[in-house]
């Protein structure tokens, strides 16, 4: 097949999954107007509707939609098919799953350079820090991470209802009409438990996540660590299913590496992937500053993880909160004295629990099943309001 029959069935493809296009979209892209940006890199972990906002965005501005790694565009060199695209009339190209494209950085410059007026918006499905070339790239085209869905973005899809952000450490004046307007508590088991990522959308969400999980890790993996061997990958695999299980979040280090036969060098290597990756978050001390480490907990970064792998549920609220907090970009830190309280934000001491956990020593305690904020007592829903 001639390049031009290539681009005509990219056309078709392109048109098809404008069609399937979801009608409400994510309240978050609302911050990322891509049709205001020469070039972008859209990263963030697999299923949070990276996809959906480049149809969305390629809708109404002649951009040519094309995922790299559908048979269609494999063995094809990104350039050519940008030439192409753009002797069409095309006024720019949306890249999908960029990284499975040969030779990726090279390409997506040369086409940036060679098109000074074409707009390039491109996607990953993990950080692009870690690839060879970024840096270069990186001055051109800004990132953008997109997190997993907030509980209230959640909201917002499943009932279309759209609350106003806050962060509840600072106001809470808005948890009461929050309350008073939708069975929070219900709908936030319900989040927790499966709607995590806008596939929960689509139904089956346990064997949709179970799939991420698995193609992050055996797909995705290996365009990190060129070589990797079989068996890195395994043990990786292994470590996301020994956390969902663990009542402790952290792992045993010499253990797992004398099991393995690996040493912790290494093991520290495939922990910081696996955060790269966006399936685990390691959570330090506020003056840690290594490089690599297990640091003080290691916590599934997508709270409906240790419901969807039938895990330890002891874990999911500390998870929560971890991820609910990167994703605001806000900064969390364990705590070195545990008597005290679980985290360190905003230099304040968070303790975090069920419906009944007392605040220790800590400014503010975090409880689960908890309608409204008393005090310094906060629900954990209320931190699903933050972005």
């Amino acid at each position: 097949m001639n390049i031009s029959d290539t681009i005509l069935q990219l056309e078709q493809i392109h048109q098809r999954l404008l069609l399937h296009t979801p009608r409400n979209l994510r309240p978050i892209f609302s911050q990322y107007p891509l049709s205001e940006k020469r070039a972008a890199l859209l990263i963030g972990p697999r299923g949070t509707g990276k996809t959906t906002w480049l149809l969305e965005c390629s809708r109404d501005n002649n951009i040519l939609y094309l995922s790299v790694d559908h048979p269609m565009a494999s063995g094809i060199r990104l350039f050519d098919i940008a030439q192409k695209a753009f002797q069409k009339g095309y006024d720019g190209l949306a890249i999908d799953e960029v990284h499975f494209s040969i030779d990726w950085s090279r390409e997506i410059k040369a086409i940036y350079d060679s098109y000074p007026t074409k707009k390039i918006w491109v996607s990953d499905s993990s950080s692009l820090q870690l690839r060879k070339g970024i840096a270069d790239l990186s001055r051109r085209f800004p990132r953008i991470q997109l997190p997993l869905l907030s509980f209230r973005e959640y909201i917002f899809l499943k009932e279309e209802t759209l609350f106003e952000t806050f962060n509840p450490l600072e106001d809470t004046s808005r948890a009461t009409s929050i309350f008073q307007t939708t069975n929070i508590l219900n709908l936030f088991r319900q989040y927790i438990e499966a709607g995590t990522r806008p596939i929960f959308l689509e139904g089956d969400y346990e064997e949709k996540l179970q799939n991420i999980i698995e193609k992050t890790i055996f797909s995705d993996t290996p365009f990190l660590l060129p070589n990797v061997q079989e068996r890195y990958l395994r043990l990786m695999n292994a470590v996301i299913g020994y956390l969902a299980s663990s009542p402790i979040p952290t792992l045993n280090m010499a253990s797992l590496s004398s099991d393995w036969g690996i040493g912790k060098e290494k093991l520290y290597e495939l922990l910081n992937v696996l955060e790269h990756i966006g399936l685990i978050n390691i959570v330090r001390y506020k003056r840690d500053h290594k490089v690599s480490g297990k640091g003080a907990k290691i916590l599934l970064a997508d709270s409906s993880m240790y419901h969807v792998l039938h895990g330890d549920i002891g874990n999911v609220r500390e998870a929560f909160l971890v991820t609910a907090m990167r994703s605001a970009k806000i900064d969390i830190f364990a705590s070195k004295d545990e008597s005290k309280g679980d985290f360190i934000v905003q230099d304040m001491l968070i303790e975090v629990g069920g419906k009944t956990k007392h605040p220790k020593k800590a400014d503010f305690v975090v409880r689960d099943d908890t309608e409204l904020p008393h005090k310094n007592m906060l629900p954990l829903w209320t931190f699903g309001f933050m972005h």
